[in-house]
């Protein structure tokens, strides 16, 4: 599974809050609640991020509260997927539950830029930029069945029809 995309960045800490503000939670709309994503960071972040991006962020990204929705509002904003230095256990498996692919790779905010065109190849945790090949921690196993089925629903009705 190869992803490709121009990267947005971001610091350390990204916690849920930053990512769908509490106040929209009560909205179930994907498109909707991607419109605020990163709001309190960056208004114009649906905007950048509509045409399909790559973030890439430092320690432990979507830290906080477990709310489904950051990874969700996110996905429906135009992210194509996350690599972060490390991420909150609960929002790396909302991620993956919901059809977006994340990648942990150390040192990332020092090794790639914003606005450079990252290529990522899922299953190895390869990360391509420019002429440099990065190393991450990929994803396989039931995770990875999950991510390509587009989430854990549709991959539950993909088993559903075989049995």
């Amino acid at each position: 599974m190869i992803v490709e995309g121009p990267v947005i960045k971001f610091g350390d800490k990204i916690d849920t809050d930053i990512i769908i503000p509490a106040r929209y939670l009560k909205y179930t709309d994907p498109q909707y609640l991607a419109q605020h994503a990163m709001e309190p960071l960056d208004p114009e972040f649906y905007k950048k991020a509509s045409k399909g991006v790559i973030i890439v962020a430092g320690k432990v990204f979507g830290m906080g509260s477990s709310r489904e929705q950051a990874a969700i509002a996110l996905k429906a904003a135009g992210v194509k997927a996350i690599i972060a230095e490390s991420f909150a256990r609960i929002f790396y498996r909302n991620a993956i539950n919901n059809g977006l692919p994340v990648i942990t790779l150390p040192n990332a905010t020092k090794e790639i830029n914003e606005g450079v065109i990252v290529k990522i190849n899922v299953e190895t945790g390869e990360v391509f930029v420019g002429d440099k090949v990065l190393k991450g921690k990929g994803i396989t196993g039931m995770a990875l069945e999950i991510l390509k089925a587009g989430g854990i629903m549709e991959y539950l009705k993909s088993i559903q029809r075989v049995n």
